[in-house]
């Protein structure tokens, strides 16, 4: 399949718009790996460091396997380089702290503690490097009486009160499907990576992000928050539905089941004639939405027995011409095939040196001049370890020797 212009995966002759940054990730698992991926996609070297043993630890989280590659690893280290160096060793401490002189940034997700106790702490590195922007991802953060606990995404999930708001009001607490304590610490890295890239413009100074797990899904509570905020009751489990909203939830059909939609009461309006039952757009205990809260469990049983009269195909075509906002729900496979997702060239297609060919799901970024552009497949490990070795400045002797001493894979 071609690439599309906003994420080719051949050369480009303008610059991207991180071209010239170059990043050094420590990290493993997948909040640093999904914030180094980020920048890799726009345009930073990313130097991908992992122990010369086993690597990240997500090569052997399977299966699935792709060959020898585990489709987690491969889902969240494409456009970046790897080395394999052991840091229990005084030659690859050695070699950390000569690459990290080279560094625009340098990112990493130990427990609070650990870098500092192989001497890769911040201090150390600023020293040797002032303008050095160093990314810490944990569990709780570098401060606080929890912060020397083990970060786990299911856990911060867990402490946020983010799992307290999710399933069914009537099951248990659920975890979403995917990571997001994990993917949020990523994204907030991310910013923050790029907020001190430019504040390093004016002051020509880098300086340390302390992002946690629990930080990024409590800023994920928002609206929800500010809801306890402003009433004190405690927010409650509503399944599929917003909780200031409706109706706004997965609704029955004859054969499934139907997401919409209502944001506002001109929508409303437009959903009662489309269902066949004006009684609803004139009943007072529904004009408005504050009205329809109130009486959502009256209003929700209505809405379900006019929906089950006809398919979900059926009524997401008639609701749509009508202009309310539903869609199926769509499975995973559905949602990465979907004409939209082609379009807007959401699969990426690369060549892997032992998984063969693999898909990757592509950036959402749009950017006119600089777009991202997904460049090589994740790397096996230690494949680029001789090439970022030769670029630091160290002769073959000298790779030999690191290799001997086990120091590099």
């Amino acid at each position: 399949m071609p690439a599309t212009a906003h994420q080719s995966t051949s050369p480009h002759p303008t610059p991207s718009a991180l071209t010239g940054i170059r990043v050094l990730d420590l990290s493993r698992i997948l909040s640093g790996p999904f914030a180094t991926m980020i920048l890799g996609d726009l345009g930073a070297e990313v130097i991908k460091v992992e122990d010369t043993r086993q690597g990240d630890d997500t090569r052997q989280w399977g299966p699935p396997f792709q060959g020898p590659e585990s489709s987690y690893f491969l889902s969240a280290n494409r456009n970046k380089r790897g080395i394999g160096i052991d840091l229990k060793t005084e030659g690859g401490i050695g070699l950390l702290h000569k690459l990290a002189r080279r560094a625009d940034v340098f990112v990493e997700n130990f427990r609070p503690g650990t870098a500092e106790r192989l001497g890769l702490g911040y201090g150390a590195l600023a020293e040797e490097n002032p303008g050095l922007i160093y990314a810490s991802i944990s569990g709780y953060g570098h401060t606080g009486p929890w912060s020397a606990r083990p970060g786990y995404d299911a856990i911060a999930q867990a402490e946020s009160g983010m799992m307290s708001i999710t399933g069914e009001a009537s099951g248990p607490p659920l975890r979403p499907g995917v990571a997001t304590a994990d993917l949020a610490a990523g994204m907030w890295a991310t910013i923050g990576i790029l907020a001190a890239l430019q504040a390093r413009t004016h002051t020509g100074r880098g300086q340390h992000l302390d992002v946690s797990l629990l930080d990024g899904q409590l800023a994920w509570l928002s609206y929800v928050a500010s809801g306890w905020f402003t009433t004190g009751n405690p927010p409650a489990r509503h399944g599929s539905a917003h909780p200031t909203i409706v109706p706004y939830q997965a609704l029955p059909t004859a054969d499934g089941h139907l997401m919409v939609a209502v944001g506002n009461d001109r929508i409303w309006q437009r959903f009662t004639r489309a269902l066949e039952a004006p009684t609803l757009g004139t009943d007072p205990r529904f004009s408005t939405n504050p009205d329809r809260v109130r009486h959502r469990g009256e209003l929700i049983p209505l809405l379900e027995k006019a929906l089950t009269r006809r398919s979900t195909q059926d009524w997401a075509a008639t609701l749509t011409e009508a202009g309310v906002p539903c869609a199926p729900i769509s499975t995973v496979a559905e949602a990465l095939t979907s004409p939209q997702a082609t379009a807007r060239g959401m699969i990426t297609h690369l060549d892997h040196p032992t998984a063969g060919p693999i898909r990757t799901v592509g950036s959402p970024l749009r950017l006119s001049a600089t777009p991202p552009r997904i460049r090589t497949a994740p790397p096996v490990l230690g494949q680029h370890t001789d090439e970022i070795l030769t670029e630091a400045g160290y002769d073959r002797t000298a790779i030999a020797r690191l290799r001997a001493e086990g120091a590099v894979r």
